[in-house]
């Protein structure tokens, strides 16, 4: 008896020690600000963390990285994993090709490139470099943002990205000189390019904020149209300008047959006006859409006849033609009807396709400019297919197939047989052969069906004790359909388990589907990744000792909001670059056009308490034991700022009573994650899937990957 005492002893001493070391984290201090919201008061003890510009936050974040990398250097097999994912990245990787003017165009990386080069190309000539991004900055950090050729394909218009940043300059050369022409054009954010013939372009932008750019409320967006050779101080303030114009997003693009200016004007992230002017005449705006009740986009034209794609009066989407001389919804004719799967729409050489999502799986048809079905493209496979798109003029299109366990294939599609063959497939060392996906069906708390796929090496033996990565999404109507990723492969190698549910607020159903994720209804997306994850263990594929949830964005939220709800039914959590402070995310950037899914603090008293019920910087508890948690954001975040990712982990370093680490990564010299350089993100993911095996107790990898198989 005394010896069984003296042993449980030594176990409490070696736990209160390693609990110790793990936490040894740096202190924040408590400045308290209280706000009133409908006559309740709020303490936020973290509002000095918000201050981007401030010495102290920099200060606090140099700590928590010392902190954070003092614990991942421990972890025995993370340089492991490290040179794994760095061996297993190591592919070259090539776009499909597209054509501008005289030349041929594709993106090709050698494999661990941090950028992705663009290459062009004539008839009867090699391929030579025409683009290079690593050429950028010494880091790789500045990236390639976008691209968009005149009419005629003899300029190019490229937009950069310095530091992850959503702030953007724009560059405009000659293709055949690479010669600069004119101002490169700065503080451009949330825009594309477009065209009028060889002239100038059309871009948007806001005011440049008077604080920082990186965190400063961004309110009034404006499009503007630059004239080449023109500074850019005499560019034309075409739609925005007004408070009758006022809208958070602005997109001005010009039709291919440079006829119509088409303006698409948003408040929030869903719901849109559609405006149209005739260019030859510069007649005023007609409008298509005057509300925004609806998501309507201009897919083509064919001279004065528009074909537009909305889910007006159809929540999934179909395709409709109208009159430019009156536009408007009440002159709309169907043209391809509603489905009862959702309609996404492209086109090429004389051809619409339309994509279906089937319980998240592509489905694709092909129709003609009359409206009548021609075939459906049968695909290779299972999975996502993504393009289908081109110029009228091409008799030939290419299109890319992938799922979760195969990586991304390119086709060559002749749009007139229906005949397609391979074009490129990636030669990588990783045998897609040895792995499956089964899409499963299960019950949310409401009794609601919700889809997911699980992903694993064959003959994984359902004994609840394998790794499990939960992933998910939940938002904006964004759709989560099966795509390849070196990272996952690395996962799935060691026995890992990768699980994706595609749950409510998603665009997987329709607007019904993303509704029913909305505002007071949010709780039924965190109800569903609930229901995910206990499927997974009530089915013996995991159990909570070895169920990871990871979700970035709005897919941070989740996280957060499923681990301050539910901390018992996982081991880790990873929230990424996530939405976590729901009471003040529309004060900062961008953040306010996302009232839509989740309304704001200041709608109502009951929106305000809806709100506070599952923030989850609200609602981190004393004395409650949370998981494992890996907290990663980018310094230069400026669409989710990484204030929220910082004043999470204050909380949650404070409060948790448990001995589970509580850490924060925070990237350097990134952003939301667009752009960011191969060798950050290897780095990110030795870490994010060492602290997550390390934690579910493997103090070496679960299966050591020895034999080189080429699939």
């Amino acid at each position: 008896m005394k010896n069984n005492l003296i042993i449980i002893s030594l176990i409490f001493l070696f736990i209160s020690c390693d609990s110790n070391q793990r936490k040894n984290y740096h202190f924040t201090e408590k400045i308290p600000v209280t706000d009133n919201y409908f006559n309740t008061e709020v303490v936020d003890n973290y509002r000095w963390l918000e201050d981007d510009m401030s010495q102290e936050t920099g200060n606090w974040v140099v700590k928590q990285n010392e902190v954070t990398q003092d614990y991942l250097v421990k972890i025995p097999f993370r340089e492991e994993l490290k040179k794994r994912l760095t061996d297993l990245w190591d592919y070259e990787k090539v776009s499909s090709p597209f054509k501008e003017g005289d030349y041929t165009y594709f993106y090709k990386n050698s494999g661990l490139q941090n950028q992705s080069i663009l290459y062009k190309a004539s008839d009867g000539k090699d391929s030579e470099v025409f683009l290079d991004p690593n050429t950028f900055s010494n880091d790789g950090t500045t990236s390639l943002a976008g691209i968009s050729f005149s009419k005629d394909g003899s300029l190019l218009a490229y937009s950069i990205s310095e530091g992850g940043s959503d702030w953007r300059k724009i560059i405009v050369i000659n293709v055949e000189t690479n010669q600069i022409i004119g101002d490169t054009i700065i503080d451009v954010k949330f825009s594309g390019v477009s065209w009028k013939a060889n002239e100038g372009f059309y871009y948007s932008s806001y005011d440049k904020p008077k604080g920082s750019e990186l965190s400063e409320k961004t309110d009034q967006h404006k499009l503007y149209y630059h004239k080449l050779e023109t500074p850019q101080s005499k560019d034309e303030l075409i739609y925005g300008g007004k408070e009758n114009e006022k809208n958070r997003y602005v997109r001005g693009f010009v039709t291919n047959d440079n006829s119509f200016l088409v303006i698409d004007a948003a408040k929030k992230t869903t719901g849109n006006k559609l405006l149209i002017k005739d260019l030859k005449t510069n007649s005023n705006f007609k409008i298509i859409v005057g509300n925004y009740n609806s998501n309507t986009s201009l897919i083509d034209n064919k001279g004065a006849k528009l074909f537009l794609v909305t889910d007006f009066d159809a929540p999934n989407k179909k395709i409709v033609t109208v009159d430019v001389a009156d536009p408007s919804q009440k002159n709309w004719k169907d043209f391809i009807p509603e489905d009862k799967f959702v309609l996404g729409a492209s086109k090429c050489g004389g051809y619409f396709f339309t994509h279906y999502m089937v319980d998240a799986i592509s489905k694709v048809l092909q129709y003609d400019y009359s409206g009548k079905l021609i075939r459906e493209v049968k695909l290779p496979g299972i999975g996502r297919a993504s393009g289908f798109g081109g110029k009228n003029n091409q008799n030939e299109l290419y299109f890319n197939f992938s799922n979760y366990y195969t990586p991304s294939t390119s086709y060559k599609y002749d749009v007139k047989s229906g005949m397609y063959q391979e074009y490129w497939k990636p030669s990588i060392d990783f045998n897609s052969s040895n792995y499956e996906s089964k899409q499963i069906f299960y019950n949310s708390k409401d009794g609601t069906k919700v889809p997911m796929i699980i992903t694993y090496k064959k003959g994984l033996e359902l004994n609840s004790k394998n790794p499990t990565i939960l992933y998910g999404y939940g938002g904006f109507n964004i759709s989560r359909t099966p795509s390849f990723s070196v990272s996952n492969a690395v996962w799935m190698e060691q026995g890992g388990v990768y699980a994706v549910p595609n749950i409510r607020g998603g665009g997987e159903y329709g607007r019904k589907w993303h509704n029913a994720g909305v505002q007071l209804k949010k709780q039924n997306v965190f109800d569903d990744f609930i229901a995910a994850g206990e499927y997974l263990i009530e089915n013996n594929y995991t159990s909570s000792e070895y169920l990871a949830i990871r979700g970035g964005s709005n897919g941070g939220l989740l996280v957060g909001a499923t681990m301050t709800q539910r901390p018992d039914l996982m081991k880790v959590a990873l929230p990424a670059v996530g939405v976590l402070d729901m009471l003040r995310y529309h004060e900062f950037t961008a953040g306010a056009g996302w009232a839509y899914d989740y309304g704001t603090s200041e709608d109502s008293k009951e929106m305000f308490n809806y709100l506070k019920a599952y923030s989850p910087v609200h609602n981190v508890k004393n004395n409650i034991s949370y998981p494992a948690t890996l907290i990663t954001t980018g310094d230069h975040d400026d669409r989710v700022v990484p204030a929220h990712s910082f004043k999470f982990a204050a909380e949650l370093q404070e409060k948790d009573s448990g001995i589970n680490p509580i850490l924060i990564r925070v990237e350097t010299n990134a952003g939301h994650g667009s752009g960011t350089p191969v060798a950050k993100t290897i780095d990110q993911y030795a870490d994010i899937f060492g602290f997550t095996l390390y934690n579910m107790g493997y103090r070496v990898l679960p299966i050591k990957t020895t034999n080189k198989i080429k699939g």
